[in-house]
């Protein structure tokens, strides 16, 4: 489980496609803390570690996560949003995070409002009905706060240290992200359905 609070901005070094498995190899300071089948989310995908050597490690990704998110579009030189999973004597910083990518978001347009951002994000119907104004949404792995929703999407007010401590700032319209709903609100759903 993560919180969505980046740790670390990282850089992928190596991308290779296979058939339905691509496999990724990111540099960052974070490495010396994995062990071979840990987790780490990068953009806010759980991955497990396949490789590690000094500070780069190697990560598979499977056909569902190529399906359901970005990574497939990670090339060499790729800035990527980096957690660890949060061990059960730390803060509880953010939200529930599973790393489990419902799907991705288009950016629709990045505003400046004074010091801060506006971001825009457009997502599918079977996204939008699950995030309400001033809910939790996780957007490349970054536990964000919606902070209003249409029909076809939804916006977030970004600070300037979000900016600068993520790949957020990057980012141009028309570009994918990864967007993880809050999972209480699927709970209630399936809850309510049956």
């Amino acid at each position: 489980m993560f919180t969505g609070i980046i740790q670390d901005v990282g850089r992928v070094t190596a991308m290779e496609r296979s058939g339905d498995l691509a496999v990724v190899t990111i540099e960052s300071e974070l490495v010396p803390q994995l062990s071979i089948g840990g987790s780490i989310a990068v953009n806010g995908t759980c991955l497990t570690a396949v490789s590690i050597e000094a500070s780069k490690v190697t990560l598979e990704v499977g056909s569902e996560s190529l399906a359901r998110t970005s990574l497939g579009g990670l090339s060499v030189g790729t800035q990527v949003n980096l957690e660890l999973p949060m061990k059960a004597f730390s803060l509880f910083d953010g939200h529930i995070v599973q790393g489990h990518v419902d799907g991705v978001g288009i950016i629709g347009s990045i505003e400046s409002d004074g010091d801060s951002s506006r971001v825009r994000l457009e997502a599918s119907p079977d996204l939008m009905r699950y995030i309400v104004e001033k809910g939790s949404i996780t957007v490349d792995g970054i536990s964000l706060t919606v902070a209003s929703v249409d029909n076809t999407g939804f916006e977030v007010a970004i600070i300037p240290h979000t900016l600068a401590a993520t790949n957020l700032g990057l980012r141009v319209v028309g570009e994918k992200v990864n967007l993880e709903v809050d999972i209480l609100a699927k709970y209630v759903e399936r809850l309510l359905n049956t």
